[in-house]
């Protein structure tokens, strides 16, 4: 039986192209949170390795099911007795040339119990800079929406980019989406910009729990990072945070306040447009 108000947390990092040493810096984190009392711990996009050219993932791609990125989640998941929301790792496609950006969720006994592949991808020129990013060339996009069963609640995942697109947060709410996990690797300029902004309006208009766990720092690639983890709740109140570089944050969730946000102001039930 889950508790009624139980700890999430949110790992932050600034991940390089060490494969060992990032592990090495996910599971002290992972440990940490788990000794801080979480139940579900997010790990950022890319936690395992962030390249000088995106192509530098290419070698490292795995099968679904076997890998020593998917084991060491399976194992940091059952050594902590925690669930793990395992950021992003490549995984094979049927393009040699391409990925799938795959969060994979594994629960307290190590088990995979979903996998998300990022849909939508960050195939832009970033405004006021000289930055340009085709996540497209190496990364082929996710088709399916996840919801499931946690001890935190009904969990959606979500990736990064994904975080624009809110009618992809209500197709979750359709299957009773109550804790939205984002693992995300946000530019410094867009982080800037948009990502609290964005990270909110998701947990408010969805009157859901958000674990944004992101990159922050300088990366060996000469890639910045905006950071600014976050764990915010259905009334868009950021519960706690942490603004770069490495390290986790951890808060309860009050579940009973979301029953009775809900309820009080019954903005879910009142929309007319609703998704296919």
């Amino acid at each position: 039986m889950s508790s009624p108000n139980p700890r999430v947390a949110a790992v932050q990092m600034t991940t390089g192209p060490n494969l060992s040493a990032n592990l090495q810096e996910a599971e002290r984190l992972v440990r940490e949170a788990a000794d801080a009392g979480a139940a579900l711990v997010v790990l950022p996009e890319n936690f395992a390795f962030m390249g000088r050219r995106m192509q530098d993932v290419l070698p490292l791609c795995e099968r679904d099911g076997d890998g020593r990125l998917q084991s060491f989640l399976s194992e940091a998941a059952a050594r902590y007795g925690v669930w793990i929301v395992g950021g992003t790792i490549p995984l094979i496609t049927e393009d040699p040339g391409r990925v799938r950006a795959a969060s994979l969720v594994f629960n307290g006994r190590g088990e995979q119990v979903a996998r998300y592949d990022k849909i939508h991808l960050f195939d832009v020129d970033v405004p006021g800079a000289d930055e340009q990013y085709t996540e497209s060339s190496t990364i082929e996009p996710g088709a399916d929406i996840i919801v499931l069963d946690s001890p935190c609640g009904r969990l959606g995942v979500a990736v990064c980019y994904d975080l624009r697109f809110p009618e992809m947060f209500r197709h979750m709410l359709d299957s009773g989406v109550e804790l939205l996990a984002v693992p995300a690797a946000f530019t410094a300029i867009t982080g800037k910009a948009h990502w609290e902004t964005l990270v909110r309006a998701r947990a408010i208009e969805n009157l859901a729990y958000v674990i944004a766990a992101a990159q922050g720092g300088y990366h060996i690639s000469g890639r910045e990072t905006h950071g600014d983890s976050m764990i915010v709740d259905p009334w868009g109140a950021v519960l706690t945070r942490i603004p770069q570089g490495t390290g986790y944050i951890c808060h309860p969730l009050d579940r009973d306040f979301q029953v009775s946000v809900r309820r009080s102001f019954p903005a879910i039930e009142h929309r007319h447009l609703k998704c296919r």
